[in-house]
């Protein structure tokens, strides 16, 4: 067993690698947060396939806010030529690196970036952009989805909370000038656990409902958005619509 692999078994993760030697990395509360990962990698399993078929051979990819890389290897193991694994956090970036070192590797890049200062120009367009678990912890998702279509090729796959959605006419500077809503946000306050590993930096969080994360990522420049149907034995809150898996399309 390499010192690598040896310091991916001494660590609790988030996520459960399996290491070369068959061994699976421990994880928090001894594993119950596996299902949620197991769910959301089914359903972009389901979507990547769908637009590229069986290999993402040929292909590059960006997986923007990728916590610990667990995203960014499945990617790899599908056949992408190319990943970078983009993260906020220096502790993320760390995590992925050691990853590829004990798993060798060779195509995963990272980068220490907020999402928000990614050079969109800079990096160009990749086929498939990832952003699973981000847009409800940032107080400016709306830039973020942004950025997210500026860096898409093909497919961006964004996997969210969603809060319940407002719907209406509301008065717009007069009763007699009345506007549609198109959905609506929740705010939700993190500002004392910034600190935490899977929490916002900044505190405060903007969550969309589902109607305005579609209105949304068409106004951004999207030209088809599709919601992702969750498996049979789907994670409760997938299985419920409390979060959601959304393909945006380019073309």
């Amino acid at each position: 067993m390499s010192t690598n692999e040896q310091a991916l078994l001494d660590k609790t993760w988030f996520y459960r690698f399996r290491l070369p030697s068959g061994r699976v990395t421990p994880t928090y509360d001894d594993g119950a947060l596996d299902a949620i990962h197991d769910t959301r990698r089914a359903m972009l399993h389901d979507i990547v396939r769908a637009r590229f078929g069986d290999s993402l051979a040929g292909r590059k990819a960006i997986d923007i806010a990728c916590h610990q890389g667990w995203f960014s290897t499945q990617l790899l193991e599908w056949g992408a030529d190319a990943v970078l694994a983009v993260d906020a956090r220096a502790e993320h970036i760390a995590d992925v690196e050691l990853v590829r070192s004990a798993l060798d590797l060779s195509k995963l890049q990272t980068l220490r970036s907020d999402v928000h200062a990614l050079d969109t120009t800079g990096l160009g367009q990749f086929d498939l952009v990832l952003m699973l678990g981000l847009i409800y912890h940032l107080e400016n998702p709306i830039g973020a989805l942004r950025q997210a279509r500026a860096l898409t090729r093909h497919l961006c796959v964004v996997e969210t909370q969603v809060v319940p959605g407002m719907s209406g006419m509301v008065d717009y500077g007069s009763y007699r000038f009345v506007r549609p809503l198109k959905g609506s946000f929740g705010i939700i306050d993190e500002t004392d656990d910034t600190h935490g590993p899977e929490a916002s930096t900044t505190g405060i969080c903007l969550v969309p409902s589902l109607e305005a994360l579609f209105w949304i990522l068409r106004k951004v420049g999207f030209s088809r958005v599709e919601l992702v149907s969750p498996p049979a034995d789907a994670y409760e809150q997938l299985a419920h619509g409390k979060r959601v898996m959304v393909a945006a399309y380019v073309d």
